[in-house]
């Protein structure tokens, strides 16, 4: 794939981050992701769960702003992010599934509804319609993490996963 078919690709998943549409992403954008979880799933923000996500999303704005914050003005434009994601993580995703593995522990612990562990294929659905994934797009990768079919997924299943999405040219 050439750089800037990738850097096209990449450009589009800005969106997922892009939470409240302003064309920048800034710490408010991972605060109104972890809110949004916490009302999809009815966890309250002031339980261990809803503190482990704040601050999962605390730690996940703090690791790409660090990568892609170029300017300083603690906000990440298009433009920064595509830098970013292209010029640092291209070709080191373990660093951005790192930067992302505390929000998205967090995140599966308030969809993990009956605490095992695993997250249904379902809640993984709800949890990604959350991040603003499309319903019907929800579902097929749901399914898709779902590699072993056994119904549920684990961290370990989508860790990887979101990495590549958001690094690895496919």
């Amino acid at each position: 794939m050439v750089s800037t078919e990738y850097e096209r690709r990449i450009a589009a998943r800005f969106a997922t981050f892009d939470q409240d549409g302003n064309g920048w992403i800034d710490r408010g954008d991972f605060n109104a992701a972890a809110k949004a979880l916490l009302a999809e799933f009815s966890v309250t923000a002031r339980s261990d769960k809803g503190q482990a996500l704040y601050a999962g999303a605390e730690a996940f704005w703090q690791g790409m702003a660090g990568i892609a914050d170029r300017d300083g003005d603690q906000r990440i434009t298009r433009e920064e992010f595509v830098t970013g994601a292209v010029k640092r993580l291209r070709d080191n995703p373990e660093r951005f599934a790192e930067i992302a593995r505390p929000f998205l522990h967090a995140a599966l612990a308030v969809a993990d509804t009956d605490a095992d562990g695993r997250v249904t294929v379902a809640d993984t659905a709800r949890l990604l319609r959350c991040l603003h994934v499309p319903a019907d797009l929800a579902g097929t990768v749901a399914a898709a993490l779902d590699a072993d079919a056994d119904g549920a997924i684990t961290e370990p299943d989508i860790i990887p996963a979101f990495s590549r999405y958001f690094t690895v040219a496919e």
